[in-house]
Formats: C-alpha cells, structure tokens, sequence
C-alpha cells in the first residue's frame, strides 16, 4: 500500500501533505498533553512491530503492494492520535531508510495508512463496544472487525488518489485494492485479535487506554 513517488499528481500530493502534516502536528500536541511516560515503552514497542510486520510485502495489481497495517492495534490500545504519530514515524523510517513508499507521497501514505486507518480502527472498535458489550468475547469480535476495516478503508483512499491521479483507471485499482486487502484484512484482524486476547490474559488494564 506503500505508494512510491511518481504515482500522485502534484494537487493529490499537496492536499494529502497538508491534511497529514495537521494531523501529525495535532498528534504531537495531544501526545504531550495526555500520553505520560509510562505510555512511551508501549509506543516504541508497538512502533517497532509495526515497523516488522510492514516489511512483509503482497504485490497487488494496478500499481503498488500490499501488507498488514497495524494501526488497529495502535489505535485500540492507545487511542486514535496516538497511532497516527505511531505510524507517521514508522511511514517516515520505512521512506528514508528503504524508499518503501516515495517522499513527495509520503503525505498520502501516513493520510491513508496513519490518519484514516487509525480513526476508522477506533471508530469502529468503540462503535462495536457499545453495541456489542464489555466481554472478552465482545472486545475480541471488535478488535477484528476495526482492524479488517481499517485496512479496507485505507485501501479505498489509496485506489482514489491513484485514480484520481490517473495511475490507473477506477475501475482497475478500486477493485483491486479492494478485493486484496478484504483478504488481506483477515490476516490484520487475526493479528490484532491474537494481540488482544494475550492483552486481555495478562493486562487487561492496557485497554482502558483506548480512551485517550
């Protein structure tokens, strides 16, 4: 999903640097005003396995690769703005370090796979909690479902700047992103599942985070 330079014209890349640099900014600010320094080893730990399960990279017609995001588990342990700093910096080494992604398309990929990934994650795991319940059972099922969806969306955002940027044809990309990350999503949501469940046995407190 990483999208390299030279697939966004210059006004998708500029609107998605602008959203992303805002959200970024906002990120930092909520950061040091709620997140203390207990939080910081849980950030850098989740950074870095973000940064590993990444590295492993599907190819998907109609222009770019696919992999498991991750932003679910950021999101649903620490909250929304929380994973969008997590996975800017992840998205920011993984451009300067492997050119996995472009520079100039580095603002879409933190929009796609930082912003909207993280907020659709928790979104709908919150959204799935109040419906469903408070048991193990009922956090699990929402922890699936939120990191499938969040996958899904980012893989919608990324197919329409690539169309719009006339990359490829709407009709090509969106069912390929589509239809690849919908399978790909499982994989995210038995990770983030799997995750919880050892979270759940061991310190369940950790969840009470989501609300920040």
């Amino acid at each position: 999903m990483h999208i390299p330079d030279g697939f966004l014209n210059a006004a998708t890349m500029a609107t998605t640097y602008v959203i992303s640099t805002g959200g970024v900014a906002n990120a930092v600010r909520v950061a040091n005003k709620k997140l203390g320094d207990k939080h910081i080893p849980m950030m850098g730990i989740l950074a870095a396995f973000i940064f590993a399960a990444q590295m492993l990279n599907f190819p998907v017609a109609g222009g770019t690769s696919g992999h498991i995001i991750g932003a679910a588990l950021a999101a649903i342990l620490l909250g929304p703005w929380a994973a969008v700093l997590i996975m800017s910096v992840v998205l920011i080494a993984q451009s300067l370090i492997f050119q996995d992604g472009g520079l100039l398309a580095l603002g879409a990929n933190i929009f796609n796979m930082g912003i909207i990934a993280s907020f659709g994650a928790y979104l709908l795991y919150r959204l799935l909690g109040s419906l469903l319940g408070d048991s193990r059972r009922a956090r699990l099922t929402a922890g699936f479902v939120a990191a499938w969806g969040s996958v899904f969306l980012a893989a919608i955002a990324c197919a329409l700047e690539l169309a719009i940027s006339g990359t490829s044809p709407l009709a090509v990309v969106l069912p390929a992103m589509a239809g690849v990350y919908a399978f790909i999503g499982i994989g995210e949501g038995l990770v983030t599942t799997a995750v919880l469940s050892l979270v759940l046995a061991t310190r369940a407190d950790l969840l009470s985070l989501q609300r920040i």
